[in-house]
């Protein structure tokens, strides 16, 4: 089951079984994302990237999340369930899902799609009915390399504060550093919001903005350029806990916007 929503020359599916994740995105009948089950553009909730050999620890609790990375657990357990629809229009959709087992604590996940003839924006929110727990959201889209047969690759642009140093095991080690040269598999600080732009020359560009502090960069692979915002670093629940409390829900945005170049 998909939901489809167009605005203007764009169009969106969204795979509400498969992670509610967005299948396929065209601007003006062009794809913009890797196609494939695992692909697309997915949502990272309860936590984004990895986290430390599964496990996290809340005030004196220590739990354990399943390793589907090993050794760490990875990019969180909403892009593997199936979401509820809770509302659509044509350029608009609401999902969502219960937090469960194996996530220690109970709460709710929803995403809200809001879809525009030139952006989309998406929002995460999770709540917590019960206890308070350390949580995390973000986004993992996988957007095209190249648009075209024979078009000229994806040009990365973007400005962070910091790069968080990783570690052999692929963690931040706590240390920031100046900003190194791509390819990349990292993390970086962007106090003001993150604000990256991809544009592939005489045919398209896209920002991607969000208040979110945080994105990895990943282009390490020929086929796709991710650029992943989200709340809080890898490991995070670790290392920068933020606690969702019945009266503090955690609630993050993404907006995507595109021009067609030439």
């Amino acid at each position: 089951m998909s939901t489809q929503l167009s605005a203007g020359g764009a169009d969106i599916t969204i795979d509400q079984e498969n992670g509610c994740r967005i299948g396929s995105l065209r601007v003006d009948g062009v794809e913009l994302l890797r196609q494939g089950p695992r692909y697309g553009s997915f949502p990272m909730v309860p936590w984004c990237g990895r986290t430390e050999n599964g496990r996290f620890r809340d005030g004196g609790t220590l739990h354990q999340l399943p390793v589907n990375h090993p050794p760490h657990a990875i990019h969180g357990l909403g892009r593997d369930l199936p979401w509820r629809t809770a509302g659509v229009t044509g350029t608009g959709a609401a999902f969502y899902f219960d937090l469960a087992d194996p996530w220690p604590y109970a709460g709710r996940v929803t995403q809200v799609f809001e879809l525009a003839g030139d952006s989309l924006k998406i929002t995460l929110g999770v709540e917590t009915y019960q206890d308070s727990f350390p949580a995390q959201a973000g986004w993992h889209p996988w957007f095209n390399r190249t648009l075209t047969s024979g078009g000229e690759e994806a040009r990365i642009a973007f400005e962070p504060a910091w790069q968080e140093e990783r570690g052999e095991d692929h963690l931040p080690t706590g240390r920031r550093i100046d900003p190194l040269p791509g390819p990349w598999d990292d993390c970086f600080g962007m106090p003001y919001g993150v604000d990256v732009t991809l544009t592939w020359p005489g045919q398209l560009e896209l920002k991607v903005a969000s208040p979110a502090e945080w994105v990895v960069v990943y282009d390490e692979e020929p086929e796709a350029v991710c650029v992943e915002p989200q709340s809080g670093p890898p490991n995070g629940l670790n290392t920068l806990p933020r606690l969702v409390t019945p009266v503090d829900p955690l609630e993050v945005s993404t907006t995507w916007t595109w021009r067609r170049l030439g």
